[in-house]
């Protein structure tokens, strides 16, 4: 697994060119049929970018079976970027060109060649009819006998405001019924129309759901256009990239893949300076030759623009919702999978475990500069299709003796739930003699070394939840960037409990899990905890015992 998170990524098409494709087929057919409807090159043949073009090469790429690589595509660009004439294009092709496998030929580009769709259904679905009209308009232009006389010499085409007919037996239209309604129905290509918008609230994300399971019926697929979304509304946009994320992280069990095309601004990219911003964007819209970067800038700075809005909207950025408790630009520019915590290094580590329910996550923090890296992250398991899913133990256990193995591990605090047996007992009995600060300190009533029950710490917790919070804002210390862990930690909500503000998952049945934030906070709170100690005390000279302080 790639220990970057792909979130960080400032471009996420797949790298070069797939090895076989139908995507020429496509690229020939819209040079010889389309025109630009309108922009800097109205009337002109169309002409696909240079990203765009790679996007179209990989969408129609397929395996050595002829089988699709990809199953499902989305399109996430900032504003402007040309989402709806593209999708227009593509919705076309899939009406009427070449683009479903034939045959294997080495000698064609792609090594390809294609056949049309048979009985084409090409639905262009939304939550409302104004969400499709910016891809429609584009559609009823390109295909208007005006502007493409030589589509309709070749086509017999039936073009009207909401549908356009093909014979035999083909058509094209908008779709924006209710789930319930869309059931059942055939479509061999779907563009999904700005799916930051769909959500449960409007039928969204029921109607992404049944759009995708009448698709898999014959193997058809989906074309997402969006925005970046608002975390926390849980859209269907935010879902299909959550599902990409796992895939990228090896945690998906689908051989076929989603195919993600997202152009982000520099996660240091500072609105408020000319230089940065001007940069940022230029990067964003590098292949949208019409962009007006100035003019996009100008609003930006309007007094009336917001900054979340403006930062979703042409940074490409999903911004932190208003209870989010940390903001992903902020946690992306702490990343440093560079730095490698070497064996023999001084570390403390923080546990939090569940056999069933939750995640159990184990964190580390290096006591020279306080970099935290993630030294484990174990989701519930079956063993057997009827078995109940459980964290495996033995895995859990294995993983906290290569850690005191492998570093010094100075303190190791761990909650108690769930794991009593190992925080109060196995663990203590193995590693007490190692450890310079306890969970509890050795003069208290009931001293425990690794023990730290955290149904009884709420107050100590929440000022640990707090420093860290303020610790990521002002960027304080670095983190190894790992997937796993920036997803829990973008999971995090802002809670007020009664000391303070702490982290809470969105809802007690939600399945974003946070319990590697929890061990981020924990590790840091334990980091800070020896730095103070050690900082009060004279230093002291290792002598293979524990010493407390």
């Amino acid at each position: 697994m790639d220990n970057v998170d792909p979130r960080e990524r400032l471009s996420s098409l797949p790298d070069g060119l797939p090895k076989r494709t139908l995507g020429y087929e496509a690229l020939a057919w819209a040079a010889k049929y389309l025109r630009h409807p309108n922009g800097i090159r109205a009337g002109m043949a169309w002409q696909f970018t240079r990203e765009q073009a790679r996007f179209v090469l990989w969408f129609y790429s397929v395996d050595e079976d002829g089988r699709w690589l990809y199953h499902h595509a989305a399109r996430r660009l900032a504003k402007g970027s040309g989402k709806s004439p593209f999708a227009a294009v593509m919705a076309l092709i899939e009406l009427l060109a070449p683009v479903r496998f034939a045959r294997f030929d080495k000698d064609v580009p792609g090594g390809v060649v294609g056949k049309p769709v048979s009985m084409p259904w090409v639905q262009i679905a939304a939550v409302s009819l104004d969400q499709t009209e910016n891809t429609m308009r584009m559609v009823r232009a390109m295909a208007s006998p005006a502007n493409a006389p030589k589509l309709h010499e070749d086509y017999q085409l039936d073009v009207g405001k909401t549908q356009i007919f093909v014979q035999p037996e083909g058509k094209l239209e908008v779709i924006t019924s209710s789930a319930a309604t869309a059931e059942g129905a055939e479509a061999t290509f779907v563009v999904g129309d700005e799916l930051e918008h769909w959500t449960p609230s409007n039928g969204g994300v029921e109607l992404h759901s049944t759009l995708l399971d009448n698709l898999s019926k014959s193997g058809s697929r989906m074309l997402e256009t969006l925005n970046a979304w608002k975390p926390g509304i849980s859209s269907a946009g935010e879902a299909t990239f959550d599902d990409w994320v796992l895939q990228e992280t090896g945690r998906s069990k689908n051989e076929s893949k989603i195919l993600y095309d997202a152009r982000q601004a520099p996660h240091g990219t500072d609105l408020s300076d000319a230089d940065s911003l001007r940069a940022g964007l230029e990067w964003v819209y590098g292949d949208c030759p019409w962009a007006d970067i100035d003019a996009i800038m100008t609003r930006i700075w309007s007094p009336s623009a917001r900054v979340d809005d403006s930062k979703r909207k042409y940074l490409n950025w999903p911004v932190a919702s208003s209870d989010s408790w940390a903001d992903p630009q902020d946690w992306a520019q702490m990343a440093r999978p560079d730095i490698v915590v070497d064996p023999g290094e001084d570390i403390v580590m923080f546990f939090d475990g569940s056999l069933s329910n939750d995640h159990t996550a184990l964190v580390g923090c290096r006591i020279e500069d306080g970099h935290v890296f993630t030294i484990g992250v174990w989701a519930p398991r079956a063993a057997h299709p009827d078995d109940k899913p459980m964290v495996d133990v033995q895995a859990v256990d294995d993983r906290v003796d290569f850690a005191f193995a492998t570093w010094n591990v100075v303190a190791f605090f761990a909650d108690v739930r769930e794991w009593e047996s190992f925080t109060k007992v196995a663990w203590p009995e193995r590693y007490r003699d190692r450890l310079e600060l306890w969970a509890t300190s050795r003069g208290a009533q009931q001293p425990e070394p690794i023990a730290w029950d955290m149904r009884g710490k709420d107050f100590q917790f929440t000022t640990a939840a707090e420093l860290a919070e303020a610790e990521i804002m002002q960027h304080s210390f670095t983190h190894d960037g790992n997937p796993l862990l920036t997803e829990h930690v973008l999971n995090a909500r802002r809670h007020e409990g009664r000391y303070g503000i702490t982290v809470r998952k969105e809802s007690r049945k939600s399945s974003k899990k946070i319990d590697a934030c929890v061990c981020m906070i924990g590790a840091r709170m334990v980091w800070r905890l020896v730095r103070e100690q050690n900082g009060r005390s004279k230093k002291k000279q290792r002598t293979g015992k524990a010493f407390f302080i």
